[in-house]
């Protein structure tokens, strides 16, 4: 699935995620007919790699700053970046053959330890840490075993190994609030946030718990946004 990217966005979902996976950033434009032949294509191609390589895409006209970075001249225009570097690229709508070549050089050969990742299992995640101790799909896979059979203090010691990222921020919050017993209303988590508000100030439990909360709800919840701001304003 494509990701539409913004001038403001555009470090956060595309540089800053091209250090775990390699992002194809397809610049176009709502005029260009060669760009509606070519979209259609790339996402195919790109969701046929399932996830390790994922396509942002970015209209130029709405976003002056990216265009001008890139240095576009004619569009499509279509840019590879790994660990927040080009390491290719071509202009102009490809067939669907050659776009798969293009995607191919780009996604990671499966490695034994990516295959046993895949599988799931404790066993073959466990056999894929043996092989690739700092493997981070093993480790978070494991990790989210371990939560789901009650293990949260396993679960932090696991993803600790590995850097941070949205994805195991979240899990990590799971597992802290697992560890101190506190049940995740399904509904009703605002009246919980509410309470813990009166005390984030100077309790550091009840602070970190608070922030444990937003992480379960997701950066795309828009009381996320909302109780951030409503902490910044006790803390500062």
């Amino acid at each position: 699935m494509a990701l539409d990217v913004t001038d403001a966005d555009f470090e956060q979902l595309v540089l800053d995620r091209s250090e775990q996976v390699a992002v194809v950033v397809d610049l176009w434009a709502e005029w260009c007919g060669p760009c509606r032949t070519l979209g259609p294509i790339l996402e195919d191609v790109i969701d046929a790699t399932g996830g390790t390589v994922e396509l942002a895409k970015v209209n130029v006209d709405e976003n002056p700053r990216i265009s001008a970075a890139f240095q576009v001249q004619s569009i499509p225009a279509v840019m590879a970046i790994k660990d927040r570097k080009v390491v290719d690229s071509f202009i102009g709508a490809l067939g669907r053959s050659e776009v798969e070549k293009f995607v191919e050089r780009l996604a990671p050969v499966a490695s034994q330890a990516d295959l046993l990742t895949a599988a799931g299992d404790e066993t073959s995640l466990r056999q894929a840490l043996d092989l690739e101790p700092d493997h981070p799909g093993a480790i978070v896979g494991l990790a989210r075993l371990m939560l789901e059979r009650g293990e949260p203090a396993e679960s932090l010691r696991l993803l600790a190994r590995i850097p941070e990222t949205a994805e195991t921020r979240q899990l990590a919050a799971e597992a802290r609030l697992a560890e101190q017993q506190v049940e995740v209303p399904q509904e009703g988590i605002g009246a919980l946030l509410d309470g813990l508000l009166d005390r984030v100030k100077d309790d550091e439990e009840a602070r970190q718990e608070f922030v444990d909360l937003l992480e379960t709800l997701g950066a795309d919840d828009p009381r996320t946004t909302q109780y951030r701001k409503a902490l910044a304003a006790r803390l500062f």
